[in-house]
């Protein structure tokens, strides 16, 4: 009867010793030992290795059901197939009852399905564009992070394209255009495009922040109500950041607008405008404001700040490009004729 061969440990070479060095010493730490025929040696993963020699290996997260998520879409297709069967049920009666009144059901059926479409188009194109911006402004990011030369002109590249159709920036790209291969400086690139193409739209969107801020200051001051003031506010806002959007080539849906808001007030957290704090309230305070007015205009200077305080954050998220050359604009910019304003008035 054979006897089956008894388990044994073979200490191999490391890579690149000579062969001759193993043959010569045997016992020394790394001599290779001939392997009897029939043997043969398999790499094992590192993680089996591992584990073998007691190691603890990791394990990735096992991943939750979405349940929500399921509860959600079966709800919402349950509800498109009884909207569907009861449209389909509402034509046929009106077939039945009068011919005429199921081609009227089936033309205003046909109406109300091509403006569905033309509205998921929208929304669809709204955060393309939303997102376009957001690659663009990621792009020029690592661009100016790695000083890459060549990412840096496709950002140009994109800028202007994004800006083609406008009026008044042909001029502009044919400046960017014979440049040309001149400017050798990743920050020099990125700044003339700035300056050239988005230097107007930040005028224009500073001036929307700062009669945004002048007019909710004036309402909510002159309003009874305290109701009025927050539906004003939030009205003032939601239009504020869609002309900024609109400003730097964004046009959002209802989608796109609750991304962008999102964003924003996201922004407005991580900076630390969302809070009234003693910062906001020294720059009404500080200039002897609140001493000499009224507890109403005072309460409508600060809501004009906090609103110029949202636009500032909207326009970070909406603009296309980090402020490289132009200087970043600061709440004296947008709301310093509010604050003459309240110190004239006192």
């Amino acid at each position: 009867m054979t006897q089956s061969p008894q388990p044994r440990a073979f200490r191999l070479p490391p890579a690149g010793a000579a062969a001759g060095d193993a043959a010569a010493d045997p016992a020394a730490p790394g001599a290779e030992t001939a392997l009897p025929a029939g043997v043969r040696v398999v790499d094992e993963p590192f993680e089996i290795v591992e584990a073998a020699d007691g190691v603890p290996v990791p394990v990735a997260p096992r991943r939750r059901a979405p349940w929500s998520t399921l509860l959600l879409s079966a709800l919402g297709g349950l509800a498109s197939l009884a909207v569907g069967l009861g449209i389909e049920r509402l034509v046929a009666a009106l077939f039945a009852a009068a011919p005429w009144l199921g081609a009227v059901a089936l033309a205003l059926l046909a109406l109300a399905g091509v403006a569905l479409a033309a509205i998921v188009w929208r929304e669809v194109a709204g955060v393309l564009r939303e997102r376009r911006i957001e690659t663009i402004r990621a792009a020029a990011l690592e661009a100016l992070a790695s000083r890459d030369h060549s990412a840096a002109k496709a950002v140009v590249r994109d800028l202007s394209g994004l800006y083609a159709a406008r009026p008044g920036v042909a001029a502009a790209r044919g400046r960017l255009d014979a440049l040309g291969d001149q400017i050798l400086d990743v920050e020099d690139r990125i700044g003339i495009a700035e300056t050239e193409l988005l230097a107007p739209l930040d005028r224009a969107a500073k001036g929307a922040i700062a009669d945004a801020a002048k007019q909710v200051s004036a309402v909510t001051a002159l309003s009874p109500r305290a109701i009025v003031d927050v539906a004003f506010v939030l009205f003032a806002a939601a239009r504020l950041l869609r002309r900024i959007a609109a400003t730097y080539g964004g046009r959002p849906g209802f989608f796109g607008f609750l991304r962008l808001a999102r964003a924003a007030l996201a922004h407005l957290a991580v900076t630390g405008g969302v809070a009234v704090g003693d910062s906001l309230v020294q720059q009404v305070l500080g200039l002897g404001v609140a001493a000499r007015i009224s507890a109403k205009l005072g309460e409508g200077v600060l809501n004009g700040l906090m609103t110029a305080r949202f636009g500032l954050a909207a326009l970070a998220v909406c603009r296309p490009l980090p402020f490289t050359r132009e200087p970043v604009p600061r709440l004296g910019d947008v709301a310093g004729e509010l604050l003459r304003g309240g110190e004239a008035e006192g």
